[in-house]
């Protein structure tokens, strides 16, 4: 159990001492953020805001698990190594994004196209690889049932329709995140949280594992201790960043940052065997994500005309003169209640196995 406390407490000093160096890296060399046009007014004084912050969570996580282990003497398990795959893998997408967002000085990145099929690549890889790599009781990081709290026995997907429910997942929380990083701390500090869960989760499913103490209601996860560890490594970095993150924020996590982030949340959710639960606790993400759907759904279907003043969501409430701070933290409580149900969800379903 130590080692989630380790790995928390290196990737917040990591994020924290990093952050501020990658402030004045970014800011010499020009990597400053672009603004829509068509946002809110307000934000046009962010412009040339240092960008690309992602790659100290990124960075921050990795040094965090790894020396963990080091310290700890374990090895790195399957399921961990596979979400930190994704978590960097999409990164490195978000980081090209920003990059060209940069250098061709637009507000627009890689090309649809481009960005879907490196998205892609890295999701469908890590779909594939988590139904191998069995321990001795024969667990993989990953089922190819449809998970709740535990697996639903009757909807199991065989594998190819496994990759692409996994694709979906990968796809849609890391867009859901990408579009929440649009206010000071606003997706940094929803992050931290529902990171949080999944240390709570993968501690408690670690305690409950079949593995060790087989009983009725315990968990068929391959590595929970290890997700642990990971998530308490992204919710530490999370916190680090956000200390420079929130308003006025000195840096953006950027697509870096904003990928990498879904990604993980996705890939934990995939291996600890929650991806129904993952919906109420990233429902702030979700709520994001659906505001814009809805948005653009209207627009093309009523003839131009809108539901919001502008999505995603948490732009409407500036234009209603909502002040940004007030926006995040109103926000962040959504955030908060949603993993606060959750969790309640996630404990209740034990309880009630009992």
């Amino acid at each position: 159990m130590r080692a989630v406390l380790y790995a928390s407490v290196i990737a917040l000093v990591c994020s924290l001492i990093g952050t501020p160096v990658a402030v004045k890296l970014f800011a010499r060399r020009g990597y400053g953020q672009e603004i829509r046009e068509d946002g809110p007014q307000s934000h046009q004084v962010k412009r040339g805001t240092p960008t690309m912050g992602g790659t100290v969570i990124v960075l921050s996580t990795l040094i965090a698990y790894f020396v963990t282990k080091g310290l700890t003497g374990k090895w790195p398990t399957s399921s961990a190594l596979l979400v930190l795959f994704l978590m960097t893998g999409l990164g490195m997408v978000g980081f090209l994004d920003d990059f060209i967002k940069i250098y061709k000085q637009r507000s627009l990145g890689l090309r649809t196209k481009a960005k879907l099929i490196g998205q892609s690549v890295v999701a469908i890889a890590f779909a594939i690889l988590v139904l191998h790599f069995p321990n001795s009781m024969g667990y993989t990081p990953a089922s190819d049932h449809v998970s709740f709290l535990y697996d639903i026995g009757w909807l199991s997907l065989g594998p190819v329709l496994f990759v692409v429910f996994s694709y979906v997942l990968i796809s849609g929380w890391s867009n859901a995140v990408n579009l929440t990083d649009g206010a000071d701390g606003l997706a940094t500090g929803a992050s931290v949280m529902a990171f949080a869960a999944y240390v709570v989760i993968g501690v408690w499913q670690y305690g409950q594992s079949c593995g060790s103490a087989p009983s009725r209601g315990c968990y068929e996860v391959r590595d929970p201790l290890d997700l642990a560890i990971v998530a308490a490594s992204l919710m530490g970095a999370c916190f680090g960043f956000l200390w420079w993150n929130a308003s006025p924020a000195k840096i953006y996590m950027g697509d870096t940052g904003s990928l990498a982030l879904g990604g993980a949340f996705a890939g934990l959710s995939i291996c600890s065997r929650t991806e129904v639960l993952a919906v109420i606790i990233g429902g702030l993400f979700l709520i994001e994500m659906f505001s814009v759907v809805i948005q653009v759904g209207s627009y093309k279907l009523r003839g131009g005309k809108r539901v919001f003043k502008m999505a995603p969501l948490h732009h409407h409430f500036e234009l209603l003169d909502w002040p940004e701070v007030n926006v995040v933290i109103r926000f962040w409580i959504i955030a908060g209640l949603c993993v606060a149900l959750g969790l309640g969800v996630f404990y209740g379903g034990f309880a009630a196995t009992k």
